[in-house]
């Protein structure tokens, strides 16, 4: 009596488990594939959110300058925190475009100078940890300290750091920085 083997490899079942592998690996590089695509676009729908957020978080600083300015006519906030007592902010936002979310401030700054023959009028923009070492600060609003490229175009402006939301803006005539 002979007995005989049959290779293995070669049953209906181990081509069937090859071709489902070969199946799933295809599978996988097509979603590797989409994903390469999608994660662009799913960036910038994010990064477009948070511009809007910016816009969003920004203005209400400046309404809440404004109330500020008409619960206590003539003077200006020295922090952020005195917006939140003086309850002309429901809370204190961070800026949208960091990662540690500090602002840099818009304060008044004293004086004016001379261009073409008109005076203009200056702001300062300092960081909020320099507020301390700042005499008599008078906040008017607040400006992302994030100096990357924006997608959007918000007056004029195409870097976070230069959109300025602050109380008293005029967008047809800004006023001179001083950093």
């Amino acid at each position: 009596m002979v007995i005989t083997f049959k290779d293995r490899r070669s049953t209906p079942v181990n081509s069937v488990k090859g071709f489902m592998l070969l199946i799933l690996v295809f599978a996988v590089f097509l979603i590797t594939i989409g994903l390469m695509i999608a994660m662009p676009v799913w960036q910038t729908q994010i990064q477009r959110e948070k511009e809007e957020e910016l816009i969003f978080r920004g203005e209400q600083y400046v309404e809440a300058v404004r109330l500020f300015t008409q619960k206590k006519p003539g003077s200006f906030p020295d922090s952020l925190d005195s917006l939140q007592k003086e309850k002309c902010l429901r809370r204190l936002y961070k800026d949208p475009m960091t990662d540690h979310g500090e602002w840099n401030l818009i304060l008044h700054y004293r004086g004016t100078t001379e261009r073409e023959g008109k005076a203009t009028e200056k702001v300062l923009v300092a960081p909020l940890r320099a507020l301390p070492s700042i005499d008599r600060p008078q906040i008017l609003g607040v400006v992302s300290s994030s100096t990357e490229p924006s997608i959007k175009i918000y007056e004029d402006q195409n870097r976070y750091d230069q959109w300025m939301f602050f109380y008293g803006k005029d967008p047809k005539k800004m006023p001179s920085i001083v950093y």
